[in-house]
């Protein structure tokens, strides 16, 4: 039976999410990401953390559809199971999502389902179908942005999906406290990842985001990952049930 700590990384195959599995990697903590469609840039992601030395694998999971998540955790528990001789994983990273801009007055009800069942009832039911799996004294870490602070004209929406995400956090942090499980927010500012290609795509976006921010640029993929693998440590262990913003100082 394998040692070492497992974190379960959703939508690890590319921007936010790649980053934190790599930095998890460099810390020991093998992984296990899921991708929706990018199978090819997963397997990827899976080659490069096993030629770092850390075990990884990757598995197929549209965290929008929640009648999938049976299954799901079934292909979970015989991965960890085979690859391991596991049958529980110790760090849930609730990181997929996807970047869809309206304005509030033209937000359609079906851009408004698809935020919220990718961005809050994914996040809710994939955890809840995790909890039999994720080993006592283990942490979920979810992620949540700095537009759930500020507003941002186009991001209504998906905003409050993250504000009902950092709610969340402080009830699994309560009520899954008595297994020794710590659940904690992560929120990032605007990163520059494909995920926001085309928000940076307007003329002048990258030196707005510089004049509003503390630190003087936009954030990189690397400003966040490590914060991620960062709260999964033993150092960690003592915080809980918080809102961690890396925005560099936006806003302030």
């Amino acid at each position: 039976m394998s040692t070492n700590k497992i974190a379960l990384v959703t939508g690890g195959s590319r921007g936010l999410g790649k980053n934190a599995a790599q930095h998890l990697a460099k810390k020991g903590i093998d992984v296990i990401i899921t991708y929706r469609s990018k199978k090819e840039e997963a397997e990827e992601v899976v080659a490069s953390i096993e030629k770092s030395g850390q075990k990884a694998a990757a598995l197929q999971l549209d965290t929008g559809i929640v009648k999938s998540f049976d299954g799901f955790i079934s292909q979970l528990t015989t991965v960890l199971q085979e690859k391991w001789g596991r049958n529980t994983f110790d760090f849930l990273i609730n990181n997929a999502g996807i970047d869809a801009a309206s304005k509030f007055a033209e937000t359609t009800e079906e851009d408004f389902d698809n935020l919220v069942n990718i961005h809050f009832k994914g996040v809710y039911f994939l955890t809840q179908k995790s909890l039999p799996v994720i080993a006592d004294g283990g942490r979920i870490i979810n992620f949540s942005t700095g537009l759930a602070r500020f507003a941002t004209p186009g991001y209504a929406a998906y905003a409050s999906m993250k504000g009902a995400i950092e709610v969340l956090t402080k009830y699994l942090a309560k009520e899954l406290g008595p297994r020794g499980i710590a659940a904690n927010v992560v929120a990032p500012g605007i990163i520059e990842t494909d995920f926001t290609k085309e928000a940076f795509s307007h003329e002048g976006m990258h030196d707005r985001i510089a004049s509003i921010t503390a630190l003087g640029r936009p954030g990189m993929p690397d400003d966040i990952g490590g914060i991620v693998a960062f709260l999964c440590t033993e150092e960690a262990r003592w915080i809980n049930a918080q809102r961690i913003e890396a925005s560099g100082g936006m806003f302030l």
